[in-house]
């Protein structure tokens, strides 16, 4: 990794300042242990900064009703939760917790070839499904009272029905389940846009969603959504040809990751990216504002 490669990349996402801080922490793994230590001691001496720093602006925020709400309108911005939660500020969501507990039980359910997902959260109910070989096992009911049941009621204990759905909707071997990242502390403002199976594999799928132009692109169980404007001159992309998990704008020739938005063309621009998660064969997004 040259000197180049250290300069951080002009990014406005959450994938794209993490990629930025994965590329140096890949750097930092082949130092010494002297220089590991002082890289380090530096980054705790900073995020001690920047924490304490929150936590004294947040306590001044609360005193004011107003400013308070317009703190909590901000912390639905992925990059400030995530942020946020980094320094331990705000609280993990019930969404969040559940998946913890879930994944307490996930490596005894994959040793038999099986997984859980998470349906819905509608407090104080949530439902959970069976895949694999756990989705029908004669065993499932025995597994889902030692097991998930009894993690979920200590990890959140405001559940007071955990709920078993049948069947995968669809088929064990095609059950998604995918949230792009920091979406489970979002509970409102989902819509239903289409099935999984309408999204071409490795292609695109044009949406209207709450009145906004939108693109689905699916990389195996991977779905991402952006807003259908290239970044360049705002035109719609749609039109353009897919390859390898690239888009390319059919105006002016840019292109784009499908995965995270990144402008290939031009570093310093990118797609719009909406949330999305999948479960079963349902696609749904919450618009960014």
């Amino acid at each position: 990794m040259n000197a180049v490669d250290l300069v951080p990349t002009q990014r406005d996402t959450l994938a794209g300042y993490t990629g930025d801080i994965e590329r140096l922490e890949a750097l930092f793994a082949s130092w010494d242990e002297t220089q590991r230590a002082a890289a380090e001691a530096y980054r705790r001496a900073i995020e001690d900064l920047q924490g304490e720093a929150f936590r004294r602006l947040v306590r001044a925020l609360k005193a004011d009703p107003a400013a308070l709400q317009a703190m909590k309108t901000a912390a639905a911005d992925e990059i400030v939760y995530a942020v946020l939660r980094h320094h331990n500020i705000l609280k993990p969501s019930l969404s969040e917790r559940v998946e913890a507990a879930l994944d307490g039980v996930r490596p005894t359910l994959a040793s038999h070839g099986g997984d859980v997902e998470l349906v819905s959260v509608r407090p104080p109910s949530i439902e959970v499904r069976f895949t694999g070989a756990c989705d029908g096992c004669p065993a499932s009911a025995l597994t889902f009272h030692a097991g998930v049941k009894k993690a979920v009621e200590a990890a959140c204990p405001e559940i007071t029905d955990i709920l078993q759905v049948k069947g995968s909707g669809a088929g064990a071997n095609d059950s998604v389940r995918f949230v792009s990242r920091f979406a489970l502390g979002a509970v409102d403002g989902w819509h239903l846009v289409c099935r999984l199976d309408e999204i071409p594999q490795g292609g695109m799928l044009r949406q209207v969603v709450g009145g906004e132009n939108v693109i689905l692109s699916r990389q195996g169980a991977v779905v991402s959504c952006f807003q259908n404007a290239c970044a360049h001159l705002g035109l719609e992309i749609d039109g353009g040809a897919v390859e390898d998990g690239i888009v390319t704008c059919p105006w002016h020739g840019f292109r784009y990751d499908l995965a995270t938005g990144e402008c290939l063309t031009a570093p310093e621009v990118q797609l719009q990216p909406h949330m999305v998660k999948v479960i079963g064969n349902r696609v749904e997004v919450r618009l960014a504002r």
